[in-house]
């Protein structure tokens, strides 16, 4: 077993250990990680037939979002329009998934919850875990309530830290109406996360003692925290700092030992890897057209889940061959890897077949307020 999937069973086990106070929750859990040993074996069996499968999936299912937030990644690859997913593709993607031994499935966008059909289908692979990554906005009511019958769908709201930092990417009234929906969530008992956006000016924030025991007292359970990636020119300064990015895993363990609640954060777990996991390594992304690519800020593909099956694609040419490059995975400057050496990517697909599946980046919004 790999570092990358060993850390998914332990992942698995510290949910099931940060719910013992709900006994119905914990078991779930507990029954969930056991299904992590039996994913792995297939995800064995798998590579030894040559298929580099995984424990982490990205589908993209849309890229429509009701926001417009400024350094929005998905908005700057200027990615061509095209036909999204249907729902009877998108099932087909997760029963090829599960049944190669993917554990996980992170549920994104653009804002996942403009296509609330998908839970009914997360709801059929009660196998996999389904972190729903999304501002909120949209969850009304009748949303939660099927949300909170979905025992394998753990919502996970953004945030770039307070009021000011938040509603400045995100537009006014999308702080409050996020602490809204964790505040109604909370009295429903659900389990639910929160993603945090790490820049050079809210590090300190947002990784603050005070900062995250307001969102546990408000009932989050699970942080992952994510760096920013300067998709869009000009926004290379809101990276954070060397420094900070060291700060990661030693501050990752000081939340750990403080807070019952569970903290993933990317610096952090690509030092642990020794860089980035992408191309299979550890996760794959899915667009909202099904090109299969390396990951959601590396926008380039050979293959199209449309035209092959999740097993095929998996073999791709593109991504054997950024796995096997090492040195290009190796680096972890700040942002993307693949993104800075996106030349070096474009190059082998250029062949026939080869597609990039992203635009020029766009022109740098106005800077947001964040935390100096």
């Amino acid at each position: 077993m790999n570092g990358f999937d060993h850390s998914i069973r332990g992942f698995c086990r510290d949910l099931a250990r940060i719910s013992a106070r709900d006994p119905g929750l914990a078991l779930h859990f507990g029954r969930t990680a056991l299904r992590q040993r039996e994913a792995a074996g297939r995800r064995r069996r798998a590579a030894k037939q040559g298929v580099q499968v995984p424990p982490l999936m990205i589908l993209s299912v849309t890229r429509r979002c009701n926001l417009r937030c400024a350094g929005c990644f998905v908005q700057a690859q200027g990615r061509p329009a095209g036909s999204e997913l249907s729902i009877g593709e998108l099932r087909t993607v997760l029963h090829d998934a599960r049944d190669l031994g993917v554990s996980m499935v992170a549920l994104a966008g653009g804002e996942p919850l403009t296509r609330p059909e998908i839970l009914d289908v997360a709801a059929e692979f009660p196998e996999l875990i389904f972190p729903l990554v999304t501002n909120g906005s949209l969850a009304d009511e009748a949303l939660l309530s099927r949300l909170q019958k979905l025992r394998n769908v753990i919502p996970v709201i953004s945030l770039e830290g307070l009021e000011c930092e938040t509603d400045g990417r995100r537009g006014d009234g999308v702080y409050q109406r996020a602490l809204e929906v964790m505040d109604r969530m909370r009295e429903r008992h659900m389990f639910f996360g929160t993603s945090i956006m790490i820049t050079r000016r809210n590090f300190g924030l947002v990784t603050s003692r005070r900062f995250v025991r307001n969102l546990v007292d408000r009932g989050s359970r699970l942080f992952f925290y994510v760096d920013y990636v300067p998709i869009k020119a000009g926004t290379e300064h809101l990276i954070p700092s060397q420094t900070q990015r060291g700060l990661e895993p030693f501050t990752m363990m000081l939340l750990r030992s403080e807070f019952r609640a569970l903290f993933v954060a990317s610096a952090a777990s690509e030092a642990a890897f020794g860089g980035c996991m992408a191309a299979g390594e550890g996760f794959v992304h899915v667009s909202a057209e099904g090109d299969l690519e390396p990951c959601p800020f590396s926008p380039f593909s050979d293959t199209n889940l449309r035209e092959v099956p999740l097993r095929v694609a998996l073999q791709s040419r593109l991504l054997r061959n950024i796995r096997e490059s090492g040195v290009h995975l190796s680096e972890a400057e700040g942002g993307c890897a693949l993104w800075n050496k996106r030349d070096w990517v474009q190059s082998m697909i250029a062949a026939p077949g080869g597609r990039a599946t992203a635009g020029e980046p766009t022109a740098p919004d106005q800077d947001w307020p964040t935390a100096a």
